[in-house]
């Protein structure tokens, strides 16, 4: 409920007041209940509240039978991450898949009395890049939801064409992950010491951002910042962004970044790993657990999640306490350990010498006639690559 409430302040909102309610069943006409129903638009009538918001989804049907009970705009959240969702996007992938969610999920809410298109205008929930094109019928919805699916693989195409060329480049792909404000793009501005946007507020980043990050002289990474997770994310949502969130399942490494400092840390680790196997990042790539935020934890706090969890790293993309031991643990599961070689080329290759001056740092260049003899520290993962020139 606290996460609700982080949403609604997200949106644009104040919270005024909570309700809980425990039942065995769920009401199929609204929910919670006759009573209960009573009682919540007492409380907003006496808070002055113009928005009520649920946890769980709500059907077209009790959304429609609570609006006209409560004489409030009434939302679920879904709905609210959604309208987050539409501030947030801004480039035209980003629009795009918003809108499809959008789309998907109006459409079986257009149907029935009182479910009309004029709902949609100003304010929390009625927001977004694709409203203004929800004018007529579930026909030209369907056509319209075709199309953003057409644009969305075309996107995804493109994406994996980019992909291509950066796995054949030096650089090896490192994936940020986790859960929405856990501090990842902090920390991926302190690694790439590139601006990123950074807030309190749940998801600032939906566009994925790519970087180059350096653990260290010649050994370099591409850094992906990604959308963050969330319980219960809607499943539309997962399957929207799925052309974003490839580049998670096609990184070699994936940094999954967790809050050292919540108090919910396993289940917000559970949450993101139920939507990893949602895209089929499960077994692949292998990941590391990266604990941020450790500057807000305790002495005593710090030593028990270090023996409770020993094969994660504690940091603070912050205060930059523990950074190094990070890029450490990096170099040593990417295998970026530098090794020296002695290497042999034709003089003419300048190619393929320009290629060791890239992949790694050389210590010693010697022409002798018709062959080139290079001293460099390589990268144990490229060696392979350079067999054939090992002297």
């Amino acid at each position: 409920m606290a996460e609700l409430g982080l949403l609604a302040e997200s949106a644009g909102a104040s919270v005024v007041g909570t309700l809980l309610q425990e039942r065995p069943r769920k009401d199929a006409a609204t929910l919670i209940g006759r009573g209960k129903v009573g009682e919540v638009a007492a409380r907003a009538e006496a808070t002055g509240a113009d928005l009520v918001v649920f946890d769980h989804e709500l059907s077209p049907a009790q959304q429609r039978n609570l609006e006209e009970r409560l004489s409030r705009k009434t939302l679920d959240r879904t709905q609210l991450i959604l309208d987050i969702f539409a501030r947030r996007a801004t480039t035209r992938e980003g629009r795009l898949q918003v809108e499809l969610a959008q789309l998907e999920y109006l459409l079986p809410r257009l149907t029935g009395k009182g479910i009309s298109l004029s709902r949609l205008g100003g304010g929390i929930g009625t927001r977004g890049p694709g409203e203004t094109k929800l004018e007529t019928d579930r026909r030209r919805i369907r056509q319209r939801i075709q199309t953003m699916k057409q644009e969305i693989e075309r996107v995804r195409r493109h994406r994996g064409t980019r992909r291509e060329a950066r796995r054949r480049s030096e650089y090896p792909v490192v994936a940020l992950v986790g859960y929405t404000n856990a501090g990842k793009s902090t920390l991926f501005s302190a690694l790439t010491r590139a601006a990123a946007a950074v807030s309190d507020q749940l998801f600032v980043t939906l566009d994925p951002l790519v970087r180059r990050a350096s653990l260290g002289p010649g050994l370099d990474v591409l850094l992906v910042d990604t959308v963050g997770f969330i319980q219960k994310l809607p499943h539309g949502l997962v399957a929207a962004f799925r052309a974003t969130l490839e580049e998670v399942v096609e990184a070699d490494l994936l940094l999954h970044v967790l809050a050292a400092s919540a108090i919910d840390l396993t289940e917000r680790g559970t949450a993101v790993e139920r939507v990893l196997e949602e895209i089929g990042a499960v077994e692949k790539p292998p990941r590391l657990v990266v604990l941020n935020k450790c500057d807000r934890l305790g002495r005593e706090q710090a030593v028990r999640l270090r023996e409770g969890r020993p094969g994660d790293v504690l940091v603070s993309a912050l205060t930059g306490q523990g950074l190094e031991d990070l890029r450490s643990v990096l170099r040593r599961q990417l295998s970026l350990a530098p090794k020296p070689v002695r290497l042999r080329f034709r003089t003419v290759d300048r190619q393929g010498i320009a290629g060791v001056y890239t992949a790694g740092r050389v210590v010693a260049h010697e022409v002798l006639g018709e062959e080139t003899r290079i001293d460099v520290e390589l990268p144990e993962r490229l060696l392979e690559r350079y067999r054939e020139h090992l002297i």
